[in-house]
């Protein structure tokens, strides 16, 4: 039975902004930087949290031919092949400012939910990502 996720994935058009939008304005850590030779391995982390890991993939081989990479490009650059996910932080207000005074895609303003108080943003690329605390962590 699995115990927790460890790596999970976006799409994005160009692994070197991406690298930087991630790790200085995001905050975000480099997990790891690997040339395959047949792809680039770029990772990154929470800070710390070296467990878990989030793959900026570009579109293309091996998980996909050019053509259906084209595609994806193409989705990505409309903002219908976005992805998502959420990450948990101390203090959500204070992020919200540092975030929004960074000139960050804000797509959701900060409220307190049932579940926690979070909000919403976007990278570069389209994809979705929610900051916040959940309720009782």
């Amino acid at each position: 039975m699995a115990t927790s996720i460890r790596l999970s994935s976006v799409f994005v058009t160009d692994q070197d902004a991406a690298l930087d939008w991630y790790v200085n304005v995001l905050g975000m850590e480099v997990h790891t930087d690997v040339d395959l030779g047949f792809m680039r391995w770029l990772t990154v982390c929470a800070p710390g949290d070296r467990s878990r890991e989030l793959l900026l993939e570009r579109p293309g081989a091996p998980s996909m031919d050019e053509a259906t990479a084209e595609q994806v490009r193409g989705l990505l650059s409309k903002g219908a092949m976005a992805g998502w996910f959420a990450l948990a932080v101390d203090d959500p207000y204070a992020e919200f400012e540092r975030l929004k005074a960074a000139g960050v895609d804000l797509t959701d303003e900060i409220s307190e939910k049932d579940y926690g108080v979070d909000f919403g943003i976007r990278d570069p690329f389209g994809n979705r990502i929610r900051i916040g605390k959940m309720t009782g962590s």
